[in-house]
């Protein structure tokens, strides 16, 4: 399933050269690479405050604070994402078959999603802590 990006963000396309320029590498290898973080190793594990999780590469709002929960497994998680932000890509990579989720904007990759999640929508969205970048409500101290 694939769904266009959200009307409050444009699509944002760059080589592969100009990703590699404005991303750490650690970024660079899950956002465009497909990675996959150590579990508990991204401080937005911990992040409580009010505010938003966008696209550490497009800087494209993904995610609500209100929305992310203590999943346990190592990786920040949400029950729902904001609307029109991801896309949803079949993912049978490792022998296993999982949805990935990407950025609508840029593409990036973000994690995944699973139907384990808390009500009210029964969806935990896995992603990689290394992919998000949080906004704090007010706009200051951003992680």
């Amino acid at each position: 399933m694939t769904k266009t990006a959200p009307p409050h963000h444009p699509r944002v396309v760059k080589s592969d050269a100009e990703w590699r320029a404005i991303l750490t590498p650690e970024q660079y290898e899950v956002t465009r690479g497909h990675g996959t973080e150590r579990a508990c190793s991204s401080p937005l594990n911990h992040e409580k405050r009010a505010g938003n999780f966008a696209c550490v590469c497009c800087g494209a709002p993904l995610f609500r604070a209100g929305t992310k929960f203590d999943s346990g497994t190592g990786w920040p998680s949400f029950f729902e994402p904001v609307d029109g932000a991801v896309t949803e890509h079949d993912d049978r990579a490792w022998f296993m078959h999982r949805t990935e989720v990407r950025c609508a904007a840029c593409d990036a990759h973000l994690g995944h999603v699973f139907p384990d999640g808390p009500p009210p929508t029964g969806r935990r969205y896995c992603m990689n802590g290394v992919a998000l970048r949080f906004e704090p409500e007010g706009g200051s101290d951003a992680a």
